[in-house]
């Protein structure tokens, strides 16, 4: 058997290092699964029982639009993900360095979901008018409507949506999504990748595992909170002049009940293939590229 590496050695990650390599991570992974997100933003806000194929969708966008079809959205997304992803990883870390202070143990669960619930909360908190915009970016030339700039659009959520406030709308069922996927996503992966090392040693730690750690953790903590992903995409249109779905949700619980009775339970889960066939390479690539900044760096 290998010889096990210390925790110390592995865990002992410079601030500045998780910034970046979080930051590139996610523009990475976000950039290749970026058709995947279109057409899982496009079902979401989708009310009719019926839906059509993800890999029609995506087909659509490309013989509408062409390439860029497939990557609407996904410039905005990027000037989201990078300070999404340094400062979800800048937390996370910087909790971990501040609990460890020089131990040479690993964290326990206890911290993990701490340090994961402070990671998802700064990280939504500070770009999610950015999301808003990618959201509004996404959907806006779907069945024939007017493209605009991100600019344009935020303008008009300024002036004819309520001002500042109006950035934030949807915020909440976000972070009831968001902050228990980042707990779920980083408790996974850590779990797995660090019993993994105390049963075969730091060396056998491949990039292969890697990959299928990232997956695993991703798709897990994904189908664990995916309705409060539907209910973040649906409450930020909400408002969105020429939106035919006409949504009269008044709060996180209505928006569950009308939901459940007018598309049934899996109308929770609408978009959820795609939101897979997305997420499963996104957190595989996420972390693979990850580690390997931390690194090479």
């Amino acid at each position: 058997m290998s010889q096990t590496v210390s925790s110390k050695d592995v865990v002992q990650i410079p601030m500045w290092k998780s910034l970046l390599a979080g930051g590139i991570a996610g523009v990475t992974s976000r950039t290749l699964t970026s058709p995947m997100e279109r057409a899982k933003i496009i079902l979401q806000i989708d009310t009719q029982k019926n839906s059509i194929s993800t890999l029609r969708l995506m087909m659509d966008f490309y013989k509408r639009e062409g390439i860029k079809g497939l990557f609407r959205g996904n410039g905005m997304n990027c000037l989201r993900v990078f300070p999404y992803m340094s400062i979800q990883y800048f937390a996370f870390q910087g909790y971990k360095n501040y609990v460890l202070q020089g131990s040479d143990k690993e964290i326990g669960n206890k911290d993990r979901l701490i340090g994961g619930f402070l990671s998802g909360f700064f990280c939504v908190v500070a770009t999610y008018p950015m999301d808003l915009l990618k959201s509004r970016l996404t959907i806006q030339t779907i069945a024939g409507g007017e493209s605009k700039s991100a600019m344009t659009i935020a303008k008009e959520i300024y002036h004819k949506e309520g001002g500042l406030l109006a950035f934030y709308r949807g915020m909440w069922p976000t972070l009831a999504g968001v902050v228990p996927f980042v707990i779920l996503n980083f408790n996974f992966y850590e779990s797995m990748k660090f019993h993994y090392m105390d049963m075969y040693g730091f060396e056998s730690f491949t990039n292969f595992h890697k990959l299928c750690f990232g997956a695993t953790a991703g798709s897990l903590a994904q189908i664990i909170i995916y309705p409060f992903d539907l209910l973040r995409r649906r409450f930020q249109i909400i408002n969105m002049p020429g939106n035919k779905a006409r949504y009269d949700y008044t709060s996180i619980r209505d928006a569950l009940i009308k939901i459940y009775k007018r598309e049934s339970f899996l109308g929770l889960y609408k978009g959820l293939a795609p939101n897979l066939m997305k997420v499963i390479p996104a957190t595989a690539f996420q972390w693979w590229v990850y580690e390997l900044v931390i690194t090479k760096l």
